[in-house]
C-alpha cells in the first residue's frame, strides 16, 4: 500500500494513504449528519445534549487574539 505523497506526481497524480481510522471516523460523522438532514444546527445541538449527558466535565477556551497584518 503506498503511503508516499510524491512520487505519483511524477505520473500527473496524487498517491494518497487511506487511514481506515479516518475513513471510519468520516463514516460515522457523516450518518450522524445524515440523521439531520446535514442541518449544522441541529446536528450541534444533538451533540451539546450528549456532551450534558455524558457528565463530564467541559472545558472551554476564550478565543485567542487574532494577529495584526503590518501594515504594507
Amino acid at each position: 500500500m503506498p503511503c508516499d505523497l510524491h512520487p505519483g506526481r511524477a505520473l500527473g497524480g496524487l498517491i494518497m494513504f487511506k487511514d481506515p481510522i479516518v475513513e471510519e471516523v468520516r463514516a460515522v460523522r457523516k450518518k450522524h449528519a445524515e440523521r439531520f438532514n446535514f442541518n449544522l444546527r441541529k446536528i450541534a445541538e444533538d451533540l451539546r445534549a450528549k456532551e450534558q449527558q455524558s457528565g463530564r466535565k467541559v472545558v472551554s477556551f476564550p478565543p485567542k487574539p487574532s494577529r495584526k497584518k503590518a501594515a504594507v
